[in-house]
């Protein structure tokens, strides 16, 4: 199984956030950094099989919360609609 992870430690802005899980990933330089680039570029970029942990999200400032729920919701969508894909916040 394959493992990515993820770590926002010390993130300072959401724009930072997608460059992270872009390098991670390896999404093409198009990727648009936003929400939806995200949904649709996991479906085409994440690997088969794949446990995908996420850690420093405790480092994360507070006005990040409502950002962080919504990258999450989307770790869970892809989950749920892949029984091959796992993801696991860390910290």
């Amino acid at each position: 199984m394959n493992q990515i992870t993820l770590d926002f430690t010390g993130c300072k802005s959401p724009l930072n956030l997608h460059l992270i899980i872009k390098d991670t990933f390896g999404f093409p330089d198009f990727y648009g950094n936003n929400l939806s680039a995200l949904w649709d570029s996991l479906w085409e970029y994440c690997p088969p099989d794949t446990v995908i942990y996420v850690k420093g999200v405790n480092t994360l400032p507070k006005d990040f919360d409502e950002y962080m729920s919504k990258i999450f919701d989307i770790f869970k969508r892809l989950e749920d609609e892949d029984e091959n894909i796992k993801f696991e916040i860390m910290s």
